[in-house]
């Protein structure tokens, strides 16, 4: 990866990783309707940032879930073995069902797996962007934001770690220079 910083996007199956990528590149990615397409890592080069698209995580309605846990153990172990050429990951949320599916994970006293990836990359050492993406589709986007950021460990408001957390709309555009300049400045290309 000589000459190109590494950014990661991490997230369940269809929270929006591959049309992100289109959304901050401009260019197509293989992508789906359907979970569990991408089957390994796809990259994107933009300027000197690689984009990588990793495949997704946690339940994917019509896989087994052998199939699930398999491909969680593949992307650990993949972060693992390429911990230091990552400069920045994304872990890439969908705002508006996040909530819900905590909720399912916790009533089983189980920690839900995105908040299980945030603490990894952060064991890793990997740094991290949390990125809420389809926030259009959120109605109280402080109140949201405040608990996705709680659930992660970031306390209220979430305005404090703008930084850190970004909410964006691959699908509109919403947010999304935002992003670009978050992901600059996390890279030293500002």
């Amino acid at each position: 990866m000589v000459g190109f910083k590494a950014v990661y996007l991490l997230g369940r199956s269809n929270v929006g990783k591959s049309a992100l990528i289109r959304a901050l590149t401009g260019k197509r990615i293989l992508s789906g309707r359907r979970p569990g397409v991408t089957k390994r890592p796809s990259c994107v080069e933009s300027g000197v940032i690689r984009y990588v698209d990793m495949p997704g995580f946690g339940f994917m309605s019509g896989v087994s879930r052998r199939f699930s846990e398999a491909a969680k153990t593949g992307i650990v172990r993949h972060l693992e073995r390429n911990k230091e050429a990552i400069d920045l990951a994304l872990l890439v949320l969908d705002a508006k069902a996040f909530l819900q599916i905590c909720s399912r994970w916790e009533a089983r006293n189980e920690v839900p797996v995105d908040i299980e990836f945030h603490d990894f990359l952060a064991e890793l050492g990997i740094p991290t962007l949390v990125v809420a993406n389809k926030i259009d589709k959120v109605q109280d986007v402080d109140a949201t934001l405040d608990a996705i950021g709680d659930r992660l460990g970031y306390l209220p408001p979430w305005r404090q770690w703008r930084d850190t957390i970004l909410p964006v709309s691959a699908k509109t555009g919403q947010g999304i220079p935002d992003l670009r300049y978050a992901i600059s400045r996390r890279l030293g290309l500002l």
